[in-house]
């Protein structure tokens, strides 16, 4: 179990996390997620003391993770698939992180075979893609067969196969009782992977909830209505107030009302509706809602456009 308490980072005038407050319990895949600049990085460097809080505490089965002696054999990390000496060879990588937390050296090839880069474990990571440091970077945080893992965008690099072994992997250690907290931007791979989301926006907590209930709140908000008066009945919902985007000739998507308000104020017009129902929103949009003010970096779509 991770456990951060009012968990605030300041670099300079900066202030990476402010007053986060979360937990992350065994037994299932908690999701981490936020836009570029949110501090999800900077948390699980805190949660494995690569950087020190600026107040708040974080532990991890009670006790902060500098107070191990053995850290390897119960919190696995992978923060940077890169942060690997190139002139050294995977599975000598390997073997110095076993001797250092007294793992049994036969543990190496173990997981170099679980993860699938055996065939490779003699040459020097310096060569390898961005997928292969992948693999050897989970390979590492597997290492000392932890309770607790920490996966910092396992899945960049990783073509589809590996992108479906990383979300079995996920599951299965949840399946055994571990805790597994994991970030990811591809919001339709944690859809299919975590039970449970944490999202920060600018350093702080906007939501801890499971991904049905983070689905259903942003889909509470989106309504779909089929009418042979489509364009009649969208200057009617505009003018009461609610967002409505044409999705086709005949389908409005209505964001602001119920259900049953758009009735009405079809039942007023005089206007005659095929179907008016909730439409539930993808992981995505539900992010996008809920993160729109904590967005530090905002492209401009017209200036894309206009490069095309």
């Amino acid at each position: 179990m991770i456990e951060a308490t009012a968990l605030t980072k300041r670099y300079a005038s900066t202030v990476a996390v402010d007053g986060l407050s979360f937990t992350v319990p065994n037994g299932r895949v908690t999701g981490f997620l936020g836009p570029n600049g949110a501090g999800k990085s900077t948390t699980m460097r805190l949660i494995v003391g690569l950087d020190a809080p600026s107040s708040g505490r974080v532990t991890v089965n009670g006790r902060a993770y500098h107070d191990r002696r053995f850290p390897l054999r119960e919190v696995g990390a992978l923060l940077e698939a890169k942060a690997i000496h190139p002139s050294r060879t995977a599975r000598n990588h390997l073997r110095w992180l076993a001797q250092s937390n007294g793992i049994n050296p036969k543990r190496v090839d173990e997981v170099l075979e679980q993860v699938g880069i055996s065939a490779v474990a003699r040459k020097r990571t310096g060569t390898f893609s961005l997928g292969m440091s992948q693999r050897l970077g989970i390979a590492a945080a597997l290492l000392g067969d932890p309770e607790v893992l920490l996966l910092d965008e396992p899945v960049n690099g990783l073509d589809p196969e590996g992108i479906q072994w990383v979300r079995r992997l996920l599951r299965s250690l949840a399946s055994e009782g571990r805790t597994v907290f994991v970030s990811s931007h591809l919001m339709s791979e944690m859809a299919l992977t975590a039970d449970h989301l944490i999202v920060i926006g600018k350093g702080r907590l906007i939501a801890d909830a499971s991904v049905e209930e983070v689905i259903a709140q942003a889909s509470a908000n989106h309504v779909k209505v089929v009418s042979p008066q489509a364009t009649a009945l969208r200057s009617l919902i505009a003018a009461a107030g609610a967002d409505v985007e044409p999705d086709g000739d005949d389908t409005l998507i209505v964001t602001g009302l119920e259900c049953r308000d758009v009735g009405i104020i079809a039942a007023a017009g005089e206007i005659t509706l095929y179907e008016l129902s909730r439409q539930e929103a993808s992981l995505e949009e539900a992010f996008m809602e809920m993160t729109r003010d904590s967005v530090e970096y905002l492209a401009d779509p017209d200036a894309a456009g206009s490069a095309a």
